[in-house]
Order: C-alpha cells, then structure tokens, then sequence
C-alpha cells in the first residue's frame, strides 16, 4: 500500500481525486481503488515540548534556572490533533511506501518529516519514501506532479534548516521571553514582555522610524531652475535644475541641498536673462522588461498600496483562492520565477481569467502565448514557483477582496506575455554664467506591459533635439525654498519591504556585504503573521494606515540589548538557513554559536536596571501573567 501524506485536508482531498475510483473516506483517510491511501496533518501534529516537560521546576519562572537549553529534544502531540496522530501512526505501519505530500517550502518538509520520525517509521521504508510537490490543486497539475516524484531523501537539508529554525526559536524565544517579563514584572509591569528573534527587530525598526519622527527638525534648503527659451524672446521651452559645484559643498548637506539661501539667490541674479550654452546632449532609446510574477511578500507589498490591505488579510485571501476556489496556484512562495514547461500553459490560463474577471480581455488584448519573458527560468526555480493563476475556470462566487488579489496575480502573469516597454531618455546638460545646469525626460515609446497598469494622468512634453555647443537663452530663473520632511511612519506596505530587504537596516557594513536583497526578516509565510502579533501583543498600533509601537513596545526596545532589537543576529541567522537547506551550512555550526550567544544574552538580562514600566495589559486589573503566559511561550 502507497500511502501518501499531506499537510492538510484539502491537499489530501485533491491528491485523492487524481486516483483511482471508487473511493472509501474512512477515519482521517481516503483510499483508492487501487489500494493507495491518502491521509493528512493538521497543520503540525507535533509541537515542542514545554520546559516543565524536562524538568518540572521549569514550570516557575525564576531567573536561575535560565538558560534552558535542552541535551535531547523532545516533541509532544498536539491535543485537538493528537487522534489523527493515531491515525497516521496505524497506517504508516500498514503502507509499504511512503509519500511525502507537505507543502512545498521549508515549514512543510519538517512537518511531514517529524510525524514519520516520531512514530518510528524504519530506516528503510524512511530511505524509500517519495517526495510529491504540489503547487497547483486542479487535477492535472497533480498528476503531472505525480509522474515527477522525486526522493524525499534530497530534501533532508531542508528538513534540517527548519528543525534548526524551529528549536532556535524556542530557545530565544523561552529564554528571554522569560528573563525579561520577570525583569518587567520587578518594575511593575503586569503583563508578558515576549522576546523572539524576528518579531522584536521589526518592533525595533517601527520603534527607531517612530523615534526619527518624533526627533525631526525640519530645515529649509533652497533650489534654483533655469528658464530655458531656444532663443531671447521664444516661449518657454524647459526648466534645467542647477547642479552645485564641488565650491558650494560647504552650504550643501549631506544630500546636496542647499542650505544657503544667499547662495542660491546669488546664482538666480547671475543667470537671469543671459545665454546658456550646450556643453552635453544625450538621447537614448531603451527597453524594459515586465516584473516578475509575484511572491508573497510582493504581493502583500502591492495588495497593500493598492487597497489598504493588511498581510495577514492578503495571505488569507490568497489561502482562500488557492485551497477553495483553486484559482491560483501555491501562495507562500518565496519564488518569482516559472518552470520553463508552464510557457506552453497560457492559453488555457488566459481562458481560465476570462472566467473569473469580466475586464479580463483588457488585458490579454495586450499579449501573445510566444512571448516569453525572463521570469520563465528553471535555475532560478526551486521547491516552489512564483503565484500565478491555474487553469481552472471560475465555478462560484468570489468576495471582492478575491477579486482583487486574483487581478492582480492575474495581470502579473499576463505581463510576462507583454511587448516590452519602450521609452526614450533624453539629458542635457548647459552651461550658464559659468554655472551648471540639467535637465531630464523619458518619454514612452511603447507602453508594452505598462498598458496593463492603471492609467496615470502626467503627461510629459519631449525635450527639444539640440546640439553641443549651440547657444540658447536662459530667461526669468526660478527660486524655491523647500523644507526637510520626516520619513514617514511605516505602513502595512512600507514594513513588509523592511523586512524582506533588511540588508539595508543592518548596521554591521560586513554583514551587509554578505546579505543578497532576497534575505529578510522572518519568510514567506511568517512575515504577515509575526507583524499581527505584534498588535495582538500590545506593541504596536494602528493610526490610520500607519503603524506605530505602544508605549509599552518603545519601553521594551529601550531596555533590550541592541542585538535583540536590531535585525543583524536575525539576517545572519536567515542567511545560515538557508545555508543550510542548500547543502552549505550544518546544523551544529548553526546551534553552537547561538547556545553561546543565549548565555551572554540571559546575562546581560540578569544585570540589567530597569526603570519603572507601564504594562501592557489593556484590561488592567488583575495580572494576567499566569493566564497568558502559555501563549507567549513559542514566540517567532
């Protein structure tokens, strides 16, 4: 007997579909005609055990039992689970060949990995077992899935990334969540102050932006234009900005402006109505190519300008038309690129979004099937590809927020079938009264892709063809002084960019050397969930569309260590993952370091002063410490 294991029911469901009829839906399985079976996790059967569990005196919190690391590992059944673990455990004694059906990332390989390993399963039905990697739900995607499964051996690295992961985050999380509530507690806050090693980086890089505000004063600087006229008494033709001189350095700050107003005003008398030669003359033509198709984190980024969406609600969403309507394929993916064989699939996608958006053909009028994009590259494609649309036709109704995330996906995925968008750029550069002076445009030449995109209102007139040397006239000049602004406070869209592209927030200039942009905060799959605890832990608000941290947040970043509250330890831990599920890194040379690291860390809470605290405990009140603290236990 095949038996073939899948992360959740609704895989299962669709795995079953694939084999052969009639079907037996028994307890926590289905079997097939042919004797196979398809059974299903729940999400994770297993989950770390709590401290009590290796000694019972670890149940109290106290400060000298810190840190607690265990020698042996254990994991412990879920209850609301644990009968479909009992499940599992018969008929994996009864199947001559295991299938591994988790999802296709990191999380779902350990998943699947860790019930075969709790229950016993022999080393040579272990060796034999196969790996299935579904990304696509409609029946013919399974089977081609099917008829390319691969050893579920190759993905042991994976597997053993997210085991690292995993009791990574339990003993970061336990141990300084623990610390630092009791030190709260002794200041007088009533509540959990939790510590994980994503979760706190990104309360940080809110709590920093939120300082940075708070802090700015604001300064005037000042910028002069060119009124540029082909000859003395033309019309206006075009503005040229003036370019400072390396001499001007000292009134400029460290981004060029001009802080001088005497200076600029000096440069606006010496330029007005005087002849202004061409030193340079530039036009070049280019192209561009469609962005690629989506993944999650770029999607929640776009859901979130577009619409206002949180991550969370645009993963759900996302849950929903891949696992209920089937509408688009695998949406946790960290990929942006496509197998080269899903090229030949556009037609029937293309149909399957006619069915779904009525404005479809706006769109595809716009494409052709043999065009092929950059996206469609199989060296860049790993366990899972990038979201795109199935191929299956609209059988029900879609909420408007479906409705949304689909258009999207789907006009990301008609890119890729675009002309490429063409375009113009053309710089000048004059000489004026011995100052310098440019100006730029880009012109479109042919919308490709773009047409796809909403129209936008600015229309921009051509710079005229001149030649170097020749000689216009600079007419009545422009004066304007600005003012500095704050950098805004982060947004749903703006803190998930953050997160994903944290290389640019890391302080360490080696560790950014080594980071690729691709290297976040958190994954795919964790990064709406850890920004929605955030607000479910009373660290952050919302105002609006800006996210802000509580009073109790910006008291806990100020207390912490900086290596908590900063995103370096984090990046390099994700770089050391993901080392790890290629085949480049260990998991020893990952858990020795850390465990070295947690004793300093555990230290440093134990010595620390803390001043008087507010808590973060809404209701007031009665502490709720003992009834929330099984909650906060694992935090990410």
């Amino acid at each position: 007997m095949r038996l073939f294991i899948a992360e959740k029911p609704s895989l299962a469901r669709a795995i079953a579909e694939v084999l052969p009829r009639p079907h037996k839906k028994e307890e926590g399985c289905i079997r097939a005609a042919n004797g196979d079976v398809v059974s299903w996790c729940i999400g994770h059967l297993l989950e770390q055990a709590e401290p009590e569990a290796y000694n019972p005196v670890f149940k109290k919190w106290q400060l000298d039992h810190l840190p607690i690391s265990p020698d042996e590992w254990q994991l412990q059944p879920k209850p609301k689970t644990r009968k479909q673990l009992s499940v599992l455990r018969k008929l994996v004694k009864e199947a001559d060949q295991l299938v591994h059906a988790g999802d296709p990332d990191r999380e779902g390989q350990l998943l699947v990995d860790e019930v075969i390993d709790y229950l016993k399963t022999p080393q040579t039905k272990r060796r034999n077992a196969q790996r299935l990697l579904v990304s696509d739900l409609n029946p013919s995607a399974i089977k081609r899935a099917m008829g390319e499964l691969r050893s579920n051996s190759e993905f042991i690295p994976l597997s053993v990334s997210a085991l690292a992961r995993s009791r990574a985050d339990w003993l970061y999380g336990i141990n300084l969540t623990r610390a630092w509530t009791i030190k709260g507690q002794q200041a007088g806050n009533r509540g959990v102050l939790s510590v994980g090693r994503v979760q706190t980086p990104v309360l940080g890089l809110v709590v920093r932006r939120d300082q940075e505000i708070r802090n700015f004063v604001s300064k005037p600087f000042y910028e002069v234009q060119a009124s540029i006229h082909l000859n003395e008494g033309a019309p206006l033709c075009f503005h040229a900005r003036w370019q400072p001189s390396e001499a001007c350095r000292p009134y400029q700050d460290e981004d060029g402006r001009v802080l001088n107003p005497k200076l600029a005003q000096n440069v606006v008398n010496r330029i007005r109505q005087q002849p202004a030669q061409v030193k340079a003359f530039d036009k070049k033509p280019g192209k561009q190519n469609a962005p690629l198709p989506y993944n999650l984190s770029s999607l929640q980024i776009d859901a979130a300008k577009a619409f206002g969406m949180a991550a969370k609600t645009v993963l759900d969403i996302c849950q929903s038309l891949y696992e209920k309507h089937q509408l688009i394929t695998y949406p946790r993916s960290d990929c942006r690129y496509l197998p080269g064989d899903h090229h030949k699939e556009m037609p029937q996608i293309s149909a399957a979004i006619r069915s779904v958006l009525t404005d479809a053909e706006k769109m595809i009028q716009y494409t052709d099937k043999s065009r092929r994009s950059p996206a469609f590259n199989d060296k860049k494609v790993g366990a899972h590809h990038a979201i795109i649309p199935t191929s299956k036709k609209n059988s029900g109704h879609l909420s408007d927020s479906e409705t949304k995330i689909y258009r999207l996906i789907a006009r990301q995925y008609l890119m890729q079938f675009c002309d490429l968008y063409s375009y113009s750029d053309t710089r000048i550069n004059l000489e004026i009264a011995g100052g310098s002076f440019s100006a730029r445009e880009r012109i479109t030449l042919t919308e490709g892709w773009k047409a796809l995109l909403p129209a936008k209102d600015k229309k921009s007139s051509p710079l005229p063809d001149l030649s170097v040397g020749q000689t216009v006239w600079s007419g009545e000049p422009v004066f304007e002084e600005k003012h500095t602004e704050p950098p805004k406070h982060y947004t749903d869209a703006t803190l998930l960019a953050a997160m994903t592209g944290i290389a640019r927030h890391v302080k360490d200039a080696e560790l950014r050397k080594v980071l690729k942009d691709t290297d976040g905060l958190g994954t795919e799959a964790t990064r709406a969930s850890i920004i929605e605890l955030l607000f479910k832990r009373k660290f952050l608000q919302r105002t609006g569309k800006s996210i802000q941290a509580t009073e109790t947040g910006k008291q806990l970043i100020s207390v912490l260590p900086e290596s908590c509250s900063h995103p370096d330890m984090t990046a390099l831990w994700e770089k050391q993952l993901n080392d790890i599920s290629e085949g480049q890194g260990s998991y020893n040379g990952f858990m020795q370091p850390l465990n070295q690291e947690l004793d300093s860390l555990v230290t440093a809470a134990r010595v620390a002063t803390m001043p008087a605290m507010t808590s973060n405990n809404p209701g007031g009140g009665k502490s709720t410490f003992r009834r929330r603290k099984k909650k906060t236990k694992k935090p990410a």
